[in-house]
């Protein structure tokens, strides 16, 4: 048991000094970057982000334009009601039975004419 006891404090006072040769995290695997080129890479990463995200954002506007307009084509045009007649007046009523009377007198006539030419005898 006091070997294992040994054996650990060996390896924890080695693990001490090796920890600080270990160089700090790079994202392109690169320890010569400096500072700025990391923070560089790192805007540059975020703009290419942002235009993509960008473009995805304009396509889905295209797109949900298309399906309104679709949809708005395809939509029936509104019922449209005929206006409710209101009862009439005994003067207009009088006034339509007249023209009706008319109308139908003038049918009369124009009937009448003709059937009197085409019945009448052969010459």
């Amino acid at each position: 048991m006091t070997r294992s006891i040994a054996l650990a404090v060996a390896i924890i006072s080695l693990a001490g000094p090796v920890s600080a040769q270990v160089h700090p995290y790079s994202p392109a695997g690169r320890p010569d970057l400096t500072t700025g080129d990391i923070h560089r890479y790192e805007m540059d990463r975020l703009r290419n982000q942002a235009d993509r995200s960008q473009a995805l954002a304009q396509s889905q506007s295209a797109q949900t334009r298309t399906t309104i307009q679709q949809l708005q084509s395809r939509r029936q045009p509104p019922l449209v009601l005929p206006e409710a007649r209101r009862p009439l007046t005994l003067e207009e009523a009088r006034q339509a039975r007249q023209a009706a009377e008319a109308r139908s007198g003038a049918v009369v006539r124009s009937t009448t004419q003709i059937d009197t030419w085409l019945d009448r005898r052969p010459q």
